[in-house]
């Protein structure tokens, strides 16, 4: 019984985390492609991310638009790891999340599920409803505009993506919402 009434507890912690947030879709833009074969590579290593459904490459711009699963967790960082092997870089990530009543502090920071947010822009607000957001952590921007947000972004967080969430070591994601 105890089994049941736990199982059950966890069931439906997790789809209220689930419910609260979702990924839509990306506009992932990649530097120093310079051919279709590069593109190819880098579509290869992004296909094996199972919580992408679809991928549509734009030589043109750069870009690759990412489709993400129904309600399957997305790790910013992982999409990161994966552009890093295909040989690249991420220029920038241009993300539009679904949220459900999801709360952001005074400090601009949002618990949702696993993942932690903190908007440099968005503050005592309620978020609802789709936001585009970019993440604006080191390796997801240009050097030269992660250095002038260094000296900007007071988070204790932003220079290593790390800072103490309830007391525990956790991967921070810094962002802007337009």
């Amino acid at each position: 019984m105890k089994t049941f009434l736990f199982a059950s507890i966890f069931m439906l912690g997790t789809s209220i985390a689930a419910s609260a947030q979702t990924l839509k879709s990306a506009d992932l833009q990649v530097t120093g492609l310079t051919c279709s074969m590069c593109s190819q590579s880098t579509e290869k290593s992004l296909e094996t991310i199972s919580s992408i459904n679809t991928i549509t490459p734009d030589l043109n711009k750069g870009i690759f638009v990412l489709e993400f699963k129904k309600d399957a967790p997305v790790d910013f960082d992982q999409i990161l790891k994966k552009v890093d092997e295909a040989g690249f870089s991420v220029g920038s990530l241009n993300v539009t999340m679904q949220f459900d009543q999801v709360a952001v502090d005074g400090n601009g920071q949002a618990i949702v599920g696993n993942n932690v947010y903190r908007f440099q822009n968005l503050k005592n607000t309620t978020l609802n409803g789709p936001i585009k957001v970019s993440v604006i952590d080191r390796d997801f921007i240009s050097k030269s505009t992660y250095k002038k947000n260094l000296a900007k972004i007071s988070s204790d967080a932003y220079a290593d993506g790390l800072g103490l969430v309830n007391g525990k070591k956790t991967r921070v994601y810094h962002l802007t919402a337009s």
